[in-house]
């Protein structure tokens, strides 16, 4: 992932205070994403505090990947190729993205500064962008 160091410190930082509050994090996250797109709600399963958890397990994943991206690209390999089957789009990944920013401004308050979130998007701009490629989804 093209981060500066400076970025990979604001998200790995970040991160380690959002392991404290993974349940309500990952709720929160979900709230905000099915506010934005209410018309995928049925592509998730009725336990969202599992896929909640599965959801900030990856995260993590990711975050403990920042120097090492390479470690991480055949996981999100099978990630992109098991959203493509069940039915995800590419479309779809924007206003996830925008559902984990509004979750981490959120949980961060004024700490989470306009370079902070730069660097949150930019990652996940370039995980979107693999599971993407990856699942060959329209």
């Amino acid at each position: 992932m093209p981060l500066s160091d400076p970025q990979k410190t604001q998200i790995q930082d970040g991160f380690a205070r959002l392991r404290h509050a993974m349940q309500p994090a990952s709720l929160a996250f979900y709230e905000a994403f099915f506010r934005r797109r209410p018309d995928l709600r049925p592509m998730f399963r009725d336990d969202l505090a599992g896929q909640g958890m599965r959801f900030m397990a990856t995260l993590g994943l990711v975050v403990d990947a920042l120097d090492t991206p390479e470690m991480l690209a055949d996981r999100l390999a099978e990630l992109g190729r098991g959203h493509a089957a069940l039915g995800v789009q590419a479309e779809h990944f924007a206003p996830m993205g925008e559902a984990l920013i509004e979750t981490l401004q959120a949980e961060f308050g004024p700490e989470f500064t306009p370079e902070a979130e730069a660097a949150w998007r930019a990652a996940y701009a370039e995980v979107a962008r693999q599971l993407v490629a990856s699942g060959h989804l329209a």
